[in-house]
């Protein structure tokens, strides 16, 4: 594949979080919580009193440690950010958005799944003109 930039990899790498209490719960008792040397965690806890400006800062945050591979966020928490979620266009980390206990998933506002729509709807049209 002429042209493409090879995608750096680490023996480890880490998921972050961006989503309610109950998720981020969830994902801890998974084993997937973090604290570094400086006691800055891999998640953000979303609730009522979290700031548009927070959420912002632990999205650019997350999605320029290099260390973290995946960075999950809750869909409601997305449409929050929503104009950083779909700017961004990076490999890794990974954004994923992914449902909360209180709001459903709603795959009209998911952005990689409209990405994917898009290529392939792209793809269909330049191999029907083969």
């Amino acid at each position: 594949m002429a042209g493409r930039t090879p995608i750096a990899t680490k023996s480890s790498a880490l998921i972050a979080m961006i989503a309610d209490e109950d998720t981020i719960t969830g994902f801890l008792l998974a084993g997937v919580g973090n604290v570094d040397l400086r006691r800055k965690t891999n998640y953000l806890i979303v609730d009522s009193k979290t700031t548009v400006k927070a959420i912002e800062d632990a999205f650019k945050d997350f999605t320029t440690k290099e260390d973290i591979a995946i960075v999950l966020i809750s869909q409601y928490v997305a449409n929050m950010i929503r104009f950083l979620v779909d700017s961004y266009n990076k490999p890794i980390p990974a954004i994923l958005e992914i449902p909360s206990k209180d709001h459903p998933y709603d795959p009209s506002h998911d952005s990689v799944l409209s990405r994917v729509k898009y290529l392939f709807s792209a793809e269909s049209v330049a191999s029907d003109r083969r």
